[in-house]
């Protein structure tokens, strides 16, 4: 919890100077332009995602098959959607990483661990039917 919140204070504090140092280099307009690029590529990627992993839910479940891998990466396409449309660069690049199927396959790993080590500390409640 501690590193949430510490998160949730640190974050806001770097995009906030590195907006002001963006503003000051490459001017107002610019910045606010290239945020609002990032925002609407963003949404797009995101759709983009989103729906091509939406199809492959299905797919998986007409199989049979148990699709708690293409979930996951659903978990990350929303975040990383959700952060891109938060303006700042930082928050930006999270979500980018989060979008591209190459990088969300290289953090996917540690997001396992980190939801094996809440469920194992009853963190996390799993119910089952």
């Amino acid at each position: 919890m501690r590193w949430l919140v510490s998160f949730l204070i640190i974050v806001p504090a770097m995009e906030i100077g590195l907006l002001i140092l963006s503003g000051k280099t490459l001017g107002v307009i610019p910045t606010v332009l290239l945020i609002i690029f990032t925002g609407i590529v963003g949404a797009y990627l995101a759709k983009k995602q989103g729906l091509e992993t939406i199809r492959k839910v299905q797919g998986e479940m007409s199989m049979g098959l148990i699709p708690q891998d293409t979930i996951l990466d659903g978990l990350c396409i929303l975040v990383g959607g959700v952060v891109l449309l938060t303006p700042g660069f930082i928050t930006d690049l999270m979500g980018f990483l989060l979008l591209f199927p190459t990088t969300r396959n290289m953090i996917k790993p540690g997001l396992v661990r980190i939801i094996r080590h809440f469920i194992n500390n009853n963190r996390i409640k799993i119910f089952r039917l």
